[in-house]
């Protein structure tokens, strides 16, 4: 499996990721789902970036161990390829219209530094 390198936005930071052909789709859909919980911190009144990842990684985890708890016996590779394809392709689309909104968000926030507070 050769790997390759991927760029993604999440909270309005462009990073570089390594990974397969295979896996990056998935890596991508999770970039997105990432960036989306990050955004919704953002809204929901954390002022910085690195409250709104904790938060956001919070959302995930529990939202994870909610679903492993209420589908433990679950197989999800009975859900058809199909299902993913559009699956697959949905979310693509929406890291595209994710990535436009956090680069246009990115306008709003100070110089770099920790924490980075949002200016209304």
């Amino acid at each position: 499996m050769s790997q390759r390198r991927i760029e993604v936005t999440l909270a309005g930071q462009k990073i570089a990721l390594a990974t397969s052909a295979e896996h990056e789709p998935l890596l991508r859909a999770a970039c997105t789902l990432v960036d989306e919980q990050i955004q919704l911190a953002i809204n929901g009144g954390n002022r910085s970036i690195e409250r709104a990842s904790m938060m956001a990684a919070l959302k995930i985890a529990g939202d994870l161990i909610t679903l492993k708890n209420v589908a433990p016996d679950t197989n999800t590779k009975s859900i058809s390829s199909d299902t993913h394809f559009e699956e697959m392709t949905r979310l693509q689309s929406e890291i595209r219209s994710l990535e436009d909104q956090v680069d246009a968000l990115m306008q709003t926030l100070s110089l770099p530094g920790s924490p980075r507070p949002i200016v209304p």
